[in-house]
């Protein structure tokens, strides 16, 4: 093979990696082209992990996949309690002696009953319902969460995300 064939094989070898890397999902976590479910800017400058979160709520729901979207719901519901209760130094309110933390319903019902702060009505109501998405999506074979499951829930969850960010103290 000669030296022009070698170059030509290396330009395109080099251009095809780079369509490639076109085709997969960024490396970084940023916001979506649309915050159809959370604002990304209401969880900016919170913790990357929450922010990666709710990249994947958004992210997940522009791709139609909805169980996925659901489960990613739940779980950032279940990290803004536990955040909100280190917040106040009462995790071991939702401990177990072991030192692991208790199942999602056992911490929602201490989070509505807690003293250290007053949830708003909405929020309240939204905590179990968004968590009952979540575990059908997680748990049920036959259940498949639509794109009106989330759309049903999506005032809910803004409602109960920024109590908890403000209750957490991440954000002011």
């Amino acid at each position: 093979m000669t030296d022009f064939y070698r170059g030509i094989l290396s330009i395109a070898k080099k251009l095809q990696a780079e369509a490639d890397d076109h085709l997969l999902p960024p490396k970084e976590i940023t916001p979506s082209r649309k915050d159809i479910v959370l604002p990304h800017s209401l969880f900016k400058k919170t913790r990357g992990y929450l922010e990666k979160i709710v990249y994947q709520i958004n992210i997940s729901y522009e791709s139609t996949c909805y169980d996925a979207c659901a489960v990613m719901i739940r779980r950032l519901i279940e990290t803004l309690i536990i955040e909100s209760f280190e917040k106040h130094k009462i995790e071991n309110k939702i401990k177990h002696s072991s030192g692991d933390f208790i199942q999602l319903d056992d911490q929602i019902n201490k989070m509505l009953s807690e003293s250290n702060w007053n949830l708003s009505r909405n929020a309240k109501r939204g905590l179990k319902q968004l968590k009952k998405l979540g575990d059908l999506s997680a748990h049920s074979r036959r259940f498949n969460a639509q794109r009106t499951d989330i759309d049903r829930f999506i005032d809910d969850l803004r409602v109960v995300a920024e109590e908890l960010l403000y209750i957490s103290g991440l954000r002011k």
